[in-house]
């Protein structure tokens, strides 16, 4: 499936910062459910892992699902 580019460079970069901060914060409340034994931070950890995995991929793809469902964003 061709997605049909719908940002810039400047909303991918945007995008990939974020996906590259929501990953690494997934990896830190991971570490912390298994430091300190904390269950229920595993659905913060996996929320974070799939907004981040999300916005890597439209980064990766310069494609905006926002966008492509008609909401105007400002980056």
């Amino acid at each position: 499936m061709k997605f049909t580019c719908n940002i810039d460079a400047k909303g991918a970069r945007v995008r990939g910062i974020s996906g590259t901060i929501l990953m690494g914060l997934a990896i830190l409340s991971a570490l912390a459910v298994w430091l300190t034994g904390w269950n229920w931070l595993w659905w913060a950890t996996a929320g974070c892992a799939l907004g981040g995995a999300a916005q890597l991929f439209e980064a990766a793809n310069g494609w905006c699902v926002l966008r492509a469902m008609g909401y105007k964003t400002k980056i």
